[in-house]
């Protein structure tokens, strides 16, 4: 079936457009704002290419792909061009996905950027903030972040999980969160141990005294953690020895309950009454429920 003449000139508009946008990138404007003129201009055009477009599209986007990554834009003193920087670079690996659009160095330096946009993620009256959701949704949804994890960028992903769970709040969106917490579910999930910095920086916000003062962050905290408890078992419990778990939500003391019941099984109370059923299951400490070897 012969593709509709319309959407032909339309893409053959949009791959002119590319590259006029990409050659102005060769040589960016020094000054700011002209810079970021045309950087919203290059994402515009970024936003109206599909993933995996035709050859010739491909081709198009080249230069621009290229420029992108300069070290002039990548460490540009402006941090709203940096932004605008990362935000571009996000739709590149939209539509390049699942393949990376760049060599493992040049990767590093795209995740440090899009690291960098999640850090006022809580600036919700900053007219940037729908640029920095678009750039957490794309990660989400093209799940980059998984690619952090082949590259051992851990410090990126340690500082990635301080962001979300520093910036999250009331004001956010459904969708918002969401997205945060999908990012920290596949890095949890994909990665073959996690962090203990990653297990530290969970188990800190949902302290119960976390809950008074940031509830958005514990909650946010405790669908992670409920969500990947099996991963997340072996390094809490070398976390928390020592600690006592009443101090944290009750998820906690959930996902070592394995551990918990067999202590259970083995030291009974001999009042008949059973230490979860009464609460108390957060009142011990983790070294206590470890198996004596």
């Amino acid at each position: 079936m012969a593709e509709d003449p319309a959407a032909e000139q339309e893409t053959r508009q949009l791959e002119d457009r590319l590259r006029e946008v990409g050659e102005r990138l060769q040589a960016p404007p020094d000054d700011a704002e002209d810079l970021l003129n045309l950087l919203i201009e290059v994402e515009e055009c970024l936003l109206k290419v599909e993933q995996s477009p035709p050859e010739s599209t491909s081709n198009a986007l080249q230069l621009a792909t290229a420029a992108l990554v300069k070290k002039e834009l990548l460490a540009h003193a402006d941090s709203n061009i940096r932004l605008a920087v990362a935000s571009c670079i996000s739709e590149i690996t939209r539509i390049t996905a699942p393949d990376a659009p760049y060599d493992d160095d040049a990767m590093k330096d795209v995740f440090s950027l899009i690291v960098e946009a999640f850090k006022h993620l809580d600036d919700i009256e900053s007219p940037f903030f729908g640029r920095r959701t678009s750039i957490l949704d794309t990660v989400a949804k093209v799940r980059s972040c998984v690619v952090m994890l082949d590259l051992e960028c851990d410090d990126l992903i340690n500082d990635m999980f301080h962001h979300f769970l520093r910036t999250v709040n009331s004001g956010h969106s459904e969708a918002v969160i969401c997205c945060m917490e999908t990012i920290m579910r596949l890095v949890i999930e994909e990665s073959e141990d996690v962090q203990p910095q990653i297990a530290s920086c969970l188990l800190q916000n949902v302290r119960k005294e976390e809950k008074e003062s940031s509830s958005a962050s514990f909650e946010l905290a405790e669908k992670v953690i409920g969500t990947c408890r099996e991963k997340l078992k072996p390094v809490f419990l070398q976390s928390l020895k020592g600690t006592s778990l009443s101090e944290y939500s009750q998820i906690v003391a959930s996902v070592c309950e394995d551990v918990s019941d067999d202590r259970e099984d083995n030291n009974a109370d001999p009042s008949g009454k059973d230490t979860v059923d009464d609460g108390k299951l957060s009142e011990r400490t983790i070294s206590d429920e470890l198996p004596q070897v």
